[in-house]
């Protein structure tokens, strides 16, 4: 192999070890897929718009759920946009819900006030 080969090699083998972490950072086992949360008419009281998840925390009577989403890119790519909701609008969400039975999961869909539903997963 000359030079130019066993760079290329070292060049992608060290790319390759800085971009796993990326992909494996977590998986999504601590939700539950095969079931659907439904919660109506929550209000939005804080949405965190970052790398590597988005996070939506809602309010539904006394009680908080702080919901992942996928990546800005993803999300951007599923048509939302930094300012798709807003702290204090009052939205519909679909959830994933943790496993743990503890209020919070990962968004699925979220419907606006003016009935614009935006997918987040």
């Amino acid at each position: 192999m000359n030079v130019f080969g066993k760079a290329a090699v070292t060049i992608s083998l060290g790319l390759a070890a800085i971009s796993a972490p990326a992909v494996a950072h977590h998986s999504f086992a601590m939700f539950d897929q095969d079931k659907i949360v439904d919660l109506k008419k929550v209000k939005v009281v804080q949405f965190k718009w970052g790398n590597p998840h988005v996070f939506v925390v809602v309010q539904s009577g006394d009680t908080r759920y702080a919901l992942e989403c996928s990546s800005p890119s993803a999300m951007t790519g599923a048509g939302w946009k930094f300012n798709s909701i807003k702290v204090g609008d009052t939205i519909d969400v679909s959830i994933f819900p943790l496993r743990s039975g503890k209020p919070g999961g990962a968004l699925k869909t979220a419907t606006l006030a003016d009935g614009k539903k935006l997918e987040a997963l």
